[in-house]
């Protein structure tokens, strides 16, 4: 397997009204890249942005069939992290990876 660059594995944010109130609560929403794991996305966004991360949770999204209009569409899976930081912390999305 090779190796990942640092900004491989963090594929874009996820910016919808439910991961910005998450941003209340210390908390940011990413897409990241299939291979990603807990250490290594740590490592990466400690790096990247200069933050201390406390928690880290990761969701599968299966890919699934969708019907729109009449025809039956394929949806694809992702793999998505809930990044927690430490409190007062912030990452600002505004800038761009």
């Amino acid at each position: 397997m090779e190796k990942l660059h640092l900004y491989d594995k963090i594929l874009s944010p996820i910016v919808t009204e439910k991961s910005t109130n998450l941003s209340d609560q210390n908390k940011i929403v990413f897409k990241v890249n299939k291979n990603a794991n807990k250490k290594n996305l740590k490592n990466n966004i400690e790096k990247i942005f200069k933050v201390n991360v406390i928690k880290i949770n990761i969701i599968n999204k299966k890919s699934r069939t969708k019907t729109t209009r009449g025809k039956k569409v394929r949806v694809k899976g992702f793999k998505k992290a809930i990044i927690t930081l430490k409190k007062g912390q912030n990452i600002d999305l505004t800038t761009g990876i």
